[in-house]
């Protein structure tokens, strides 16, 4: 794998060696998309809560992050260009088997397949960006991949409703496999060789270190969600994961050539723009995750017509990622930070007033402002985080960004399901975990109070973009 090429052919080829890249990205982010409108159907065909299949979509991102920052390492030691082919071969098989699956156990068992072959490639594609275009076009590359997302996530909900309504859930999982087929045979063919180290080691032990202490923090979470009868045993597993992650730092910090490079954390605009793209994804997820059980549950949507509406967020993006990304090589990536995250609190401001009776134009300015705000935002912060770090670092800092961006989306779906049980359960009078027909106030109270944390959380992400672009200036 991987053809022999001087820098002049790679040059000359970037744009083809892009879309070998983006276009598994793209079939991530149909798979992803897709799924969040047909959640509220797959619990009501399988017999599982609310709760239980939110475990569809954090069990494929649960994996990514275990393997994120390991395979991104291989690719430093083995070459991107040799493991990034298998990831898509691994993504390919855990869609056909959640396409066959007739059970929510076999449907969980393709989702983990999917999400290691997830993990190969988001570990590896912005490394391979960043190492084949100079920095004069980085950031339009990155900027137009960001726009390949949007139009996945554009996609996605649109198509995967109509299959839901037409074919059944199952078939969402056939929408990428096409796409999967050819990617990988023209990596094959015609992905170059690329930068690799073999003196570099996998970090096994870092490996499994690091898993233990997002798996503890995940089952923190979920015990949060169970109600507060469960809160001790919350704090005892927080406590638990504080003192794995001590003795993991330690043992990080010793190792020659660790898994997570926490050297890079030096460098304080890598790691400030790490944080708030980890700020800004925990709002996307939580409001992605929302939407769809409130479009369908409480508004009466169909599935087809939730994923239309879902799709106004994909197609702003669509538009603004590849300006915003081209932007920031002009004007500066920190000035589009202030700008982006502005603009999305004040969608999720919108987004936190929405009732049961809302207009659908409240629902769509909301969104509009979220996206544009957002798109306007992650293009230019991914260009601050590849391009601060050294070029034998590419693949740590993009598997690095990954792992933040799947992190920020994980936490944000299990953290805000969390405060949506508890804030129904209170408004209730007793305990639950999913939608209660007929109990819509209940819902919308929940809801009310995800916004308002997502905003929060925004809010912050703004001040440390605004001492960002202070610092710059200085």
């Amino acid at each position: 794998m991987g053809k022999a090429m001087s820098r002049e052919e790679i040059h000359n080829k970037r744009w083809l060696i892009w879309t070998m890249v983006a276009v598994i990205t793209f079939a991530n982010c149909v798979d992803s998309s897709s799924l969040n409108v047909a959640l509220p159907i797959i619990a009501d065909q399988l017999g599982v809560s609310m709760a239980q299949v939110e475990l569809v979509v954090t069990i494929n991102l649960l994996t990514v992050i275990g393997f994120i920052l390991s395979f991104g390492r291989l690719g430093d030691i083995k070459g991107k260009d040799k493991i990034f082919p298998i990831g898509i071969a691994i993504f390919f098989a855990g869609s056909v088997i959640s396409f066959f699956a007739h059970s929510y156990v076999m449907l969980l068992g393709g989702r983990l397949v999917a999400g290691v072959g997830s993990a190969i490639t988001m570990a590896l594609n912005q490394g391979i960006i960043a190492e084949v275009f100079l920095n004069g076009e980085r950031g339009k590359a990155m900027g137009m991949n960001g726009s390949l997302v949007a139009l996945g996530m554009m996609l996605g909900p649109s198509i995967g409703g109509f299959i839901v309504d037409l074919c059944g859930w199952n078939a969402i999982f056939l929408i990428h496999v096409p796409i999967c087929i050819v990617d990988f045979i023209c990596c094959l063919l015609f992905l170059p060789n690329l930068n690799r180290d073999s003196n570099l080691k996998i970090d096994a032990r870092g490996s499994f270190g690091f898993a233990i202490v997002i798996i503890m923090i995940y089952l923190a979470v979920k015990m949060l969600q169970k109600g507060p009868e469960y809160y001790l045993t919350c704090l005892l597993l927080l406590i638990l994961a504080a003192l794995i992650g001590f003795f993991f730092y330690k043992s990080e910090r010793k190792t020659q050539d660790p898994m997570l490079d926490f050297s890079l954390f030096a460098i304080k605009i890598f790691t400030v723009s790490l944080f708030c793209s980890l700020l800004s994804f925990f709002a996307i997820s939580s409001n992605n995750f929302i939407v769809p059980f409130y479009l369908q549950k409480v508004v009466g949507y169909s599935a087809s017509t939730a994923g239309q509406l879902m799709m106004i967020y994909s197609i702003i993006m669509a538009v603004v990622a590849p300006f915003s990304g081209a932007l920031a090589d002009k004007v500066g990536a920190e000035i589009l930070g202030v700008i982006g995250l502005s603009t999305g609190a004040v969608g999720l401001l919108i987004m936190s007033f929405l009732g049961a009776d809302s207009s659908v134009w409240h629902y769509i300015v909301g969104t509009v402002l979220m996206s544009f705000g957002f798109s306007t935002f992650q293009s230019p912060n991914t260009t601050l985080i590849m391009g601060t770090v050294p070029p034998n670092k590419t693949g740590a800092a993009g598997s690095m960004n990954g792992l933040t961006r799947n992190l920020g989306n994980i936490f944000g779906i299990s953290l805000s399901t969390a405060l949506l049980y508890n804030l129904m359960s209170l408004k209730l009078g007793y305990s639950t975990t999913t939608f209660v027909e007929g109990q819509n106030d209940a819902f919308m109270f929940g809801m009310h109070g995800v916004y308002l944390l997502a905003l929060g959380l925004v809010l912050i992400g703004l001040v440390l973009s605004i001492v960002r672009l202070k610092n710059k200036a200085k």
